[in-house]
């Protein structure tokens, strides 16, 4: 069973900044991707940004400009850099790592964003 640990969520003003960590417990380079999603309350989960193997990534049109997603592979960790953080950004965050035919989810990180 892989595990998937994220850190880095946290109360921040509007405008500011904050830097997600998923750490897995195996390669990540064994994933076809990985990516960040996000709920919020009353809300269904989305996919906020995901990067495959290749480098390759793609955002929700809402956090594009302001978010990146980046991997380090030696470090089996993937990253999400958030500036210019909303309030509309407050949710948990999940780091997901998919496979061919695997699909693993984090706990969870909380991120709140006051105005």
């Amino acid at each position: 069973q892989v595990q998937l640990v994220e850190s880095g969520g946290g109360l921040v003003q509007a405008g500011g900044s904050l830097r997600l960590s998923c750490t897995a417990s195996q390669s990540i380079s064994s994933f076809n991707a990985m990516g960040w999603y996000r709920q919020a309350p009353g809300k269904q989960r989305e996919l906020v940004a995901r990067i495959n193997n290749g480098g390759k990534s793609d955002y929700v049109d809402s956090v594009k400009g302001r978010f990146t997603i980046s991997r380090d592979n030696a470090e089996n960790t993937v990253y999400l850099q958030m500036h210019s953080l909303r309030p509309e950004d407050t949710a948990v965050y999940y780091c997901n790592a998919l496979g061919i035919f695997s699909n693993y989810w984090g706990r969870g990180t909380q991120v709140t964003v006051s105005s």
